[in-house]
């Protein structure tokens, strides 16, 4: 079943069993996931990975706005998003943890020849597109400057 429908039908589960936050979640979910396949060029259609991609965006969206709300003494606020956070963590595949996200890219290291940071280029160019949705950037990042520094 593709993402937009399994969301389409939580939805109705969220619904039924009266679940605010996950209902809140999900529609604004929906609401991302139709601009996507309305936007120019889309073709009426949503892939799962472009799905994935609008998830992750929410994720960290999520949690930075909740370490926002924490520096300004708003922890209502901020357990909010996390609530949120994890209804859509749910949709995402498992993320990597630390030790195998750092094989994962001593291999690519290899594979790309990469010697130096002159090379992370190359080597987050490959390794962005091969962990979309199972590890964040910015873990991906300091992980190759580790290895290549």
């Amino acid at each position: 079943m593709a993402l937009f429908d399994q969301i389409s039908k939580d939805i109705i589960s969220a619904m039924k069993a009266k679940d605010k936050v996950r209902l809140e979640a999900l529609r604004n979910v929906k609401k991302l996931f139709l601009e996507a396949k309305t936007a120019p060029g889309a073709n009426d259609e949503l892939s799962d990975a472009d799905a994935l991609k609008i998830l992750s965006k929410l994720v960290k969206q999520g949690k930075d706005a909740a370490a926002l709300f924490k520096e300004q003494g708003r922890e209502d606020l901020a357990t909010e998003e996390l609530q949120q956070v994890t209804v859509f963590e749910e949709y995402l595949p498992k993320q990597m943890d630390e030790a195998e996200l750092t094989e994962a890219i001593k291999a690519i290291i290899t594979e790309v020849n990469a010697t130096s940071a002159k090379d992370m280029g190359k080597v987050m160019g490959i390794a962005t597109k091969q962990f979309a949705g199972r590890a964040e950037g910015k873990t991906i990042s300091t992980i190759v400057k580790q290895l290549l520094g």
